[in-house]
């Protein structure tokens, strides 16, 4: 009897054993670096990811810097799938060979000069640097209107900016402002000198994400997207305002990319495919962002913009030439402001 419950045993547990094997096969995973869900509501498209392809993306908070560094350090044995970057970090990612060609399902429909003629890398939206400010952690001080505004005394201890020597975002307001006070590409004078000046007033320079930081009051004004400002205003219902500089800014895309030698590649094509599909630019659009596909902005999502009259202080630059400075302004913030 002994003997006939073991033999059965063993036949049952061989069953079992396949079925939870089948069951971790059957699992899609595509991991993506910098797909933080409190960033240009990351949240909601990864849920739909998972809705409609079945592929689990966990969320990852690192920032563009980060990503590109974890990027390199791993290139003989990847990790991640797919990753989502700063253009001028995935002009870089492709130039380490970290990235592989792929077009998704609507490259077409990307605009010339915001996708890499291989596939290296495209656009999927785009933001508006300017300022954002949580009005009701001001106290008696007035909502700032300009870059220059932000160095003024009653404004102390109440700016933060992202490091721009690492994150994405802190090098676009870098380059907002050095654009918007006369610099270049090849004269970064006007943003160090700013970024000296603002130190008198004690600023917050986080590397990462700071949304819940201004929405909380910790950080009252932060150089930031015009999403992000958006966001907190109509979806949390935050006393919020953004403000596009007087003496302007500039427009970026965010891009992704398959990364080289992707551990599960299918997969992460298929993330790629459903980020540029109608759907996933619609939810691009509903939080905020300039979906690189135009016909996916509702009027309702269209409404809740800034004039366009204010958004005429707003160019584009040249990304390349973008991505050339991007490492010689960090190494000067470094050693002149930080």
């Amino acid at each position: 009897m002994k003997h006939i419950l073991s033999s059965l045993a063993g036949r049952v547990a061989l069953p079992l054993a396949l079925m939870t094997f089948a069951s971790a096969a059957a699992a899609q995973t595509a991991i993506c670096y910098n797909c933080p869900p409190e960033w240009a509501d990351w949240a909601s498209q990864i849920e739909a990811v998972k809705q409609h392809t079945g592929i689990t993306v966990p969320p990852d908070n690192k920032n563009s810097g980060q990503s590109l560094a974890q990027l390199v350090a791993e290139s003989a044995n990847p990790v991640a799938d797919v990753t989502y970057l700063g253009i001028t970090f995935a002009i870089q990612a492709k130039k380490e060979g970290i990235t592989q060609a792929y077009k998704p399902e609507g490259w077409e429909q990307i605009p010339e000069g915001l996708k890499d003629p291989q596939g290296h890398w495209f656009a999927i939206h785009s933001g508006t640097m300017g300022i954002m400010v949580n009005k009701s952690a001001l106290g008696d001080a007035p909502v700032p209107k300009s870059w220059e505004d932000l160095l003024k005394p009653e404004y102390k201890g109440l700016v933060g900016y992202l490091d721009p020597s690492s994150a994405f975002v802190g090098y676009v307001g870098a380059v907002a402002i050095n654009e918007a006070l006369g610099g270049n590409m090849d004269n970064f004078d006007p943003a160090i000198n700013w970024f000296k000046a603002l130190q008198k007033n004690n600023p917050i320079v986080p590397k990462q994400t700071a949304y819940a930081r201004l929405i909380s009051g910790e950080i009252p004004i932060l150089l930031d997207y015009d999403f992000s400002a958006y966001r907190a205003q109509y979806k949390d219902g935050e006393d919020v305002a953004f403000v596009i500089p007087q003496e302007g800014t500039i427009v970026v895309p965010y891009v992704m990319s398959l990364v080289n030698k992707a551990p599960h590649a299918d997969d992460g094509r298929k993330v790629l495919d459903f980020v540029l599909s109608e759907q996933g630019q619609s939810i691009w659009a509903n939080a905020f962002l300039r979906p690189v596909r135009s016909s996916a902005v509702s009027e309702q999502a269209q409404s809740r913009f800034l004039p366009d009259s204010e958004y005429a202080r707003a160019k584009p630059v040249d990304y390349d030439r973008m991505a050339q400075g991007q490492k010689p302004f960090a190494e000067r913030y470094l050693a002149e402001v930080r």
